[in-house]
């Protein structure tokens, strides 16, 4: 539930001096530098100085793989993605911890770090069927006045390989997931275009959106998104088909990746990334130019495919900075758009940000500069939602724990 009357004082808006943030019925209010008139009811808390951001935005994480809250595991996978789905397959029904307690466990360390919207990639497969989605979907109900949570049915083992899944995937939208997902199309159902015409007619028949694990490397991986161009211009999908990753943008040539970046746009195909480690990074600032939407996420949180990850999207922001080799402040405050403003815009959360009007969501951070914020994250001091406490300090509230 939203908290009745909050005062958020001395907290400084990008840009601008000192301002007062006041909130009422989970809504803000104004944002000024006067000080309002607030009557013995109102909660006043004094930030000092701290920067104001809005809730941020995790685009692609998945809740229901993370290890978080169990003792240390070393990473045992392969090298390939193949060994990193089989030794998932091995080591996830023998964990002492139930899905949903796991998932609980994420959700509450992401709020610490600010995090107030996220969308999860749950596997939907014939082995798994649909529990780890009811899991997540009792961990999206327990928290909803926490964290709003977008819900991706997610076919690790592909769908033209594994005969039911497109079936499964529907039942999974039926109940409450958002949007259907995919995975490398050539890689692991060797059948791109068999895969996509599933997908996408499976996406046409629900009304769900479409977001697509796409690791294929370079003219492979790029084929593979003119596919998905094709097919999000031909049924009207702009804003609401997304490649997650989507490395090959990182590594054609400039010719092919300006055909397929002015296709991304004219399609409106976004592309979500985290920064990655080894793959190709995106070229953030070409996709800018040519008009394609690009937002942020986690991906992996230590789990049994990557041992590192913390939920915290301010870190993200710095590795993706870290990636593209940014140095000036204004690129690197750029990076943490991507997982606030750009993702709300893709995503399609309304409300959204520090204007009166919009929902009370919002962090502040202990930062005389967003790009110092970004370059050495510490603990946020208030994290908001609904206008609500959540956070003091990276220390949850009491009622979250």
């Amino acid at each position: 539930m939203s908290h009745q009357k909050l005062l958020v004082k001395n907290a400084r808006g990008h840009g601008q001096g000192v301002v007062n943030v006041l909130v009422r019925e989970g809504v803000i209010m104004s944002v000024s530098a006067d000080e309002p008139t607030t009557s013995d009811d109102v909660e006043v808390v004094d930030v000092g100085g701290d920067l104001l951001c809005p809730g941020l935005i995790d685009g692609h994480l998945h809740l229901d793989k993370t290890l978080i809250g169990l003792p240390w595991m070393p990473h045992s996978a392969g090298p390939t993605r193949q060994d990193r789905i089989k030794n998932d397959k091995s080591i996830m029904p023998t964990l002492p911890l139930s899905v949903e307690v796991r998932a609980s466990n994420l959700v509450r360390q992401a709020i610490t770090k600010g995090t107030t919207h996220m969308r999860s990639h749950v596997d939907v497969t014939n082995e798994v069927g649909l529990d780890s989605l009811h899991a997540v979907m009792k961990v999206r109900e327990k928290f909803a006045d926490a964290m709003e949570i977008q819900i991706v049915a997610f076919p690790q083992d592909g769908v033209v390989s594994s005969p039911g899944t497109i079936d499964l995937l529907e039942s999974a939208i039926g109940e409450g997931a958002e949007f259907i997902g995919g995975i490398d199309p050539a890689v692991i159902d060797r059948d791109p275009v068999g895969q996509l015409d599933a997908l996408f007619a499976a996406a046409e028949r629900t009304g769900a959106g479409i977001d697509i694990h796409l690791h294929e490397p370079g003219e492979l991986g790029n084929f593979n998104i003119v596919l998905i161009c094709e097919r999000a211009k031909a049924l009207g999908m702009a804003g609401r088909v997304t490649v997650s990753h989507g490395f090959a943008l990182g590594a054609i040539n400039d010719a092919t990746f300006d055909q397929t970046a002015a296709l991304m746009a004219e399609a409106g195909v976004s592309v979500m990334t985290f920064g990655p480690g080894s793959s190709p990074m995106l070229p953030l600032k070409k996709l800018a130019v040519a008009g394609v939407r690009v937002f942020a996420g986690s991906d992996a949180i230590r789990d049994t495919w990557w041992p590192f990850g913390n939920g915290d999207m301010v870190e993200r922001a710095q590795f993706i900075a870290y990636r593209v080799g940014y140095r000036r402040d204004d690129d690197i405050e750029s990076t943490l758009d991507l997982a606030t403003y750009a993702a709300a815009d893709i995503m399609g959360f309304e409300n959204y940000g520090l204007e009166p009007g919009c929902r009370a969501d919002f962090v502040t951070l202990p930062a005389e500069t967003l790009a110092e914020a970004i370059v050495d994250p510490k603990p946020r001091s208030l994290v908001i939602k609904n206008g609500r406490v959540l956070a003091r300090n990276g220390v949850l509230e009491d009622g979250l724990s």
